[in-house]
């Protein structure tokens, strides 16, 4: 079955996290030792991301956007690069940098191209005014903003990715994730939808390791969006 909506995943699939967050921390720690690697401190931040979440999925912490898990996990690994001293402005600008990622260089011409033959939404567990603020930051083409604070649940729920289908009144298998990772399309394919996975070589880093490998059963195994625009048959 043809499907009638992508819905993309965000951190990682459509934005370069790592480089963007990389190079704000070289800009604001200048030559530094390397117990502070803009590097290692990207890595970090990201690693916490999944602890935090799962807090609010066991009940620890009432609902949470993600801006607020963000600061949370900022706060705490700044001691680790002897970084404790920011003050509060900056530690707000540079919680920031999340609303402010740089799109991988073929994301926004690729959207348009698949948006000539499908509805695309996002679906991400940023909270909506940091996608709403991605998109105009990265010219990014969606006919609607789907986040986890719609559904009030963080993939891999299930409610997050069924939530998609009954926003646009679809059968779950009319729905197609396309993302860089491979765990978040398992739980969407098992809500019944359809899947695209996206390489993304270079989501942690040049020393970083993703499991590229074609050994799944997703629907669509592209290396980027321009060769999924060709796969679903996009001008």
């Amino acid at each position: 079955m043809q499907p009638r909506v992508l819905a993309f995943d965000v951190f990682g699939t459509l934005v370069d996290w790592f480089g963007s967050i990389e190079r704000e921390m070289q800009a604001l720690l200048g030559q530094e030792p390397p117990n502070r690697s803009p590097a290692a401190f990207a890595l970090a931040w990201r690693a916490g991301y999944q602890p935090a979440m799962q807090r609010v999925r066991s009940g620890e912490l009432g609902w949470t956007r993600i801006d607020d898990l963000h600061r949370m996990i900022l706060d705490g690994i700044l001691p680790q690069f002897g970084l404790q001293s920011l003050d509060e402005p900056t530690r707000q600008e540079l919680n920031l940098v999340w609303h402010r990622l740089q799109p991988w260089n073929d994301t926004a011409d690729a959207l348009r191209r698949l948006r000539t033959k499908y509805r695309l939404c996002t679906l991400s567990n940023g909270n909506l005014a940091l996608l709403a603020d991605l998109a105009r930051h990265g010219d990014l083409s969606f006919d609607l903003i789907l986040s986890a604070e719609v559904f009030k649940a963080y993939k891999p729920d299930p409610a997050t990715y069924l939530g998609v289908a009954q926003v646009f009144d679809l059968k779950p298998e009319e729905v197609m994730l396309v993302a860089a990772h491979k765990d978040d399309l398992a739980a969407a394919r098992a809500c019944g939808c359809q899947g695209a996975y996206i390489e993304r070589p270079a989501e942690f880093g040049p020393a970083g390791h993703k499991d590229l490998s074609r050994d799944h059963p997703f629907e669509h195994h592209a290396r980027d969006l321009h060769d999924l625009a060709d796969q679903l048959g996009c001008d």
